[in-house]
Parts: structure tokens; C-alpha cells; sequence
């Protein structure tokens, strides 16, 4: 007879069984056809995301790999680096995590975050404006819609590219781009920003 989902969510939120919770990382879930089975096994692995005791190579595994937002919220919360940049990276991770994770107090996660693609226009945008943001991050945010036939939207992604020529981590390169933009706007903010270090 199978346990009860109850008894074993516990089981594996509290155990301190590392190779049995590793085990439960790799298991490969039910078809997402039987509702019911696939259910409780995302379910559960939720409760070994979420249990200390889950090697991190393994909680990094299922940041990594699960599209399941119980499972990511959980792991987005881990105190280990390594899997919250790994749940930031996630491009099957909703944009509203991404977003919170866009805002992380580590420089590294806040950057996956901001360049992962489901990442929404106004993270984008704060970022953009954050004197925090690497400069890594500012090219990537200044090449969004930039290039020849882009499906960014023009206007935000201006937006985000004339915030980052008046970022002041921005590096002269980058405001050398920028500064032959062909939105007007953003080309100007670039110009300014290099005047200023002139």
C-alpha cells in the first residue's frame, strides 16, 4: 500500500538520508498523463528541494531542470548561491521568480536573473538603472533590441538601452555603442555620459 502523500512529503522534507533524497533528484517523474502520480511526485520533490540535507549538486540539478514553479519557489529561496543562480538561469522559470531573484542579494544571481530571457521589460529596467549592476550584465541589457530585425519591443527596449547609457558602471565601450544608436534618445543619453568622463 502506498503512503500516504502526507507521511511521506515529512518523511522527505526531514530525513537526513543524502543518498536517498539524491536518488529522489534523478528518479525520472510519471507521465504527465496520470495526473494523480504526477502530482504527488512533483510534490515530493518540492519536500527534497527543500531539505538541507539534499546534496547541493543535486538541489542545483532540479534548478537547473524543473519547470515546476513549487519546486523553483522553493529552491529560489536556498541558502546555497549556486542554486538560486541556477533557478535565476532557468528559462523555464516564471518571470515573476525570475523577477524576484533580478533582485537578490547576490551580484551573481541578481545577473542570471536579469539575463535570462523570461526576465519582464521593467526588471529589465531597474537593472538597467541599478549602479549595482555588473558590467556584463549593462552590455547585455544595452544590446536588447538593438540588432537588425529584433522582436523586442522598440520602445522598451530603448527604454532599457538609453538606462543603461546613464548607468554610471557603464563602461566607455559600451557608451561608444550607444552613442550610435538609432534611437536618437539613447544615442544622446550615450554622448552625454561620454562628455561627462571627458
Amino acid at each position: 500500500m502506498q503512503e500516504s502523500l502526507s507521511a511521506e512529503y515529512e518523511f522527505l522534507r526531514h530525513t537526513e538520508d543524502a543518498g536517498e533524497l539524491s536518488t529522489r533528484c534523478h528518479t525520472p517523474l510519471p507521465d504527465a498523463s496520470d495526473a494523480a502520480a504526477f502530482s504527488r511526485a512533483t510534490a515530493l520533490l518540492e519536500a527534497v528541494a527543500g531539505n538541507m540535507h539534499t546534496p547541493e549538486a543535486d538541489r542545483v540539478f532540479l534548478a537547473e531542470t524543473m519547470p515546476y514553479p513549487n519546486i523553483l519557489v522553493k529552491l529560489s529561496t536556498d541558502p546555497a548561491v549556486s542554486v538560486r543562480e541556477a533557478v535565476a538561469a532557468n528559462t523555464s522559470s516564471k518571470d515573476w521568480l525570475v523577477g524576484r531573484l533580478t533582485k537578490d542579494e547576490q551580484e551573481s544571481v541578481r545577473a542570471k536573473a536579469l539575463m535570462n530571457p523570461v526576465t519582464t521589460w521593467r526588471m529589465r529596467m531597474e537593472g538597467a538603472e541599478d549602479p549595482r549592476t555588473e558590467v556584463r550584465v549593462l552590455q547585455y541589457l544595452a544590446g536588447l533590441g538593438a540588432e537588425e530585425g529584433s522582436k523586442a519591443p522598440r520602445v522598451l527596449a530603448a527604454m532599457v538601452r538609453r538606462a543603461v547609457a546613464e548607468n554610471p558602471q557603464t563602461d566607455e565601450q559600451t557608451l561608444r555603442a550607444l552613442a550610435e544608436d538609432a534611437v536618437p534618445d539613447v544615442a544622446h543619453a550615450a554622448a552625454a555620459a561620454l562628455d561627462r568622463r571627458v
